[in-house]
């Protein structure tokens, strides 16, 4: 599913217009952005939760050389389904 599919999808659902759909999707995309940010967890009952973790420095190595090269500490989002969307799924 693109983006455009779940503006439609978004639009549909919640009788919204499309542009109404966009934008609250924009709006829910950029306020989990700033609150990961922010280093806090967003945490939506029965569907996941939104988080930040630590990627340790490490050596990696370049494919086509083989040559040896240290990966930087970095940090990245996670995201853990909740049960209600598992139970969906399966």
């Amino acid at each position: 599913m693109t983006k455009a599919d779940l503006v439609n999808a978004m639009a549909e659902k919640a009788g919204l217009s499309k542009t109404d759909a966009e934008g609250a999707l924009k709006a829910f995309t950029e306020a989990v952005t700033d609150a990961l940010k922010a280093g806090e967890k967003v945490a939506m009952v029965g569907f996941g939760t939104f988080s930040v973790g630590d990627r340790a420095a490490r050596t990696g190595q370049n494919p086509q050389t083989g040559e040896k090269i240290q990966i930087a500490a970095a940090k990245v989002p996670k995201f853990k389904a909740g049960k209600a969307l598992k139970d969906a799924v399966n």
